[in-house]
């Protein structure tokens, strides 16, 4: 079996090369993050891993210790890196370093799989999601509080149509496994491919943040 932090390394690999397809105009594409381009997007998969755990600190020292406010001071300093530079330090950082290695590397793999769709879906690039990572990332989402998803989900019942996943107690909000995904991490593109009465409930928490 893959170590987590393998298979993070192979969600980074698939979207290098992703990446590595994309036009000009896709690049400075809007993403499912708001605000956020696929350039913007692309460079925060591995920002944390570039900054290390000196950077890291004090960044989120700067940032008051919020994760979003550290996010976007990252942004601003990722704002001149083009296409091909983070290519190459996507390509150099393929195994996850520093922040993103917490928790055995769950969190790397999340913040991957999530923000690949993110760049994805915009585009109108779908794909199936390996169930190997799909799986695992859907357990540690449940636990990822600096993404705001366990209050998200709170009171909720979640189930995968298409695969063996089921969690929590609650409003059931059932789906495809990459689309229940994306729904616990805030994207609401995705809810209108969920059903149950769980739905709205989660609709409205996200409209709320």
């Amino acid at each position: 079996m893959l170590s987590v932090v393998h298979l993070a390394g192979g969600e980074r690999a698939d979207l290098l090369a992703l990446l590595g397809g994309l036009s000009p105009e896709q690049w400075d594409a809007p993403t499912l993050c708001s605000g956020w381009t696929v350039r913007d997007v692309a460079a925060h998969v591995i920002d944390y891993d570039i900054a290390g755990w000196a950077g890291t600190v004090a960044r989120m020292r700067s940032a008051g210790w919020r994760l979003d406010r550290s996010n976007a001071l990252g942004r601003i300093e990722n704002a001149l890196l083009g296409p091909d530079e983070i290519q190459t330090l996507l390509a150099r950082h393929l195994r996850p370093r520093g922040l993103p290695t917490l928790f055995g590397g769950r969190g790397a793999l999340l913040d991957a799989v999530v923000h690949h769709q993110d760049i994805r879906r915009p585009l109108g690039l779908p794909r199936v999601v390996p169930v190997e990572r799909l799986v695992p990332a859907l357990k540690f989402a449940r636990m990822a509080y600096s993404a705001g998803i366990p209050q998200r989900i709170r009171g909720l019942s979640l189930a995968a149509v298409d695969l063996d996943w089921a969690a929590g107690r609650g409003a059931r909000v059932e789906g495809p496994a990459e689309a229940l995904l994306m729904g616990m991490a805030g994207r609401s593109v995705a809810l209108a491919e969920l059903d149950g009465p769980g739905v709205g409930v989660l609709a409205g928490r996200i409209a709320a943040e």
